[in-house]
């Protein structure tokens, strides 16, 4: 990869490099982890962006944060090494199919994605990927990577925390203004809350995400920054109840949209406002603060 000044530079600290992918890392790009240690070394999500660079880095292990198609993008460029995944994720990365069911997709949609999978995020199947769990140790040699899972975006998401460098790896707790993603049949909003909840105590001194912010240095930034992305559910669920003044199903709750913007062209977006709306307000209606007015029809009390 040349180094060009419109190009993106990859950051060292210390062991760990973080390999900055295109377009600042958007979707579907991102940055992606180097740990080099005396030992071993082990690349977190290889992203699509890897495939355009001069030269691959080496490692001798590929481990995923969470099995989706943005994260696993540039695992088919190392077969031979092994690929390492939360158990609870590890089926995705069996076959095509158990990819899919994480989404959930409408049948419409998945066919179209299923295509997308295999030709633009290069997807290929691993059974005999290697499944590691919550507060797994992985020494390189100088440099350790502890796994903390951190479920909600998906069931198996986790978070790394590299030391002795003191850094935290979040994955897509991106911090983003966009805010958390929990659109998927594997995803859970109240996952995610108890996830945002437990990342907030963990003491770091850099925090790196895989899309748009890269690195954030030291913790009171990333503080200010968590909080921020939370804070987007509370907005969400705001306008839901603002929106039930009148009564509602919720096929008008998916059309008015709540996580996209209503211009967004994002083929997947209704199945994604259906998804993560309907957690909202299963909520409300538990808590009495939305009540079902007649079959079907939902209204603010």
């Amino acid at each position: 990869m040349s180094t060009t000044d419109t190009q993106p530079r990859d950051r060292t600290l210390g062991a760990v490099t973080i390999l900055a992918g295109a377009r600042g890392g958007r979707y579907p790009h991102g940055n992606s982890l180097l740990v080099a240690g005396a030992e071993e070394t082990l690349l977190v999500d290889p992203s699509l962006s890897l495939i355009e660079r001069d030269s691959l880095p080496l490692t001798d292990r590929v481990l995923n944060s969470h099995c989706h198609e943005d994260h696993v993008a540039g695992n088919h460029l190392y077969p031979k090494v092994p690929w390492l995944l939360h158990e609870a994720d590890l089926p995705g990365m069996r076959s095509l199919d158990d990819m899919m069911a994480i989404y959930g997709m409408s049948p419409r949609i998945a066919a179209a994605f299923r295509e997308i999978l295999v030709e633009e995020f290069h997807y290929v199947a691993r059974p005999d990927a290697t499944p590691f769990r919550d507060g797994d140790v992985f020494d390189l040699g100088g440099a350790r990577v502890r796994a903390i899972h951190a479920p909600g975006h998906t069931r198996g998401h986790c978070v790394l925390h590299v030391e002795p460098e003191g850094v935290l790896y979040l994955g897509d707790i991106d911090l983003s203004s966009f805010g958390p993603y929990y659109g998927d049949a594997w995803s859970s909003l109240e996952d995610f809350e108890r996830t945002l909840a437990a990342v907030r105590r963990i003491d770091a001194r850099w925090y790196a995400t895989f899309h748009h912010v890269g690195v954030v240095d030291g913790r009171a930034a990333f503080l200010e920054r968590l909080d921020r992305f939370a804070a987007v559910i509370g907005t969400r669920e705001r306008r839901l109840l603002e929106f039930l003044a009148e009564p509602r199903t919720i096929d008008e709750i998916v059309a008015h949209r709540f996580v996209y913007r209503p211009g967004d062209a994002v083929p997947f977006a209704d199945d994604v406002e259906r998804r993560s709306m309907t957690q909202h307000l299963e909520r409300l209606v538990a808590g009495g603060r939305v009540g079902e007015v007649e079959a079907g029809r939902f209204r603010a009390r």
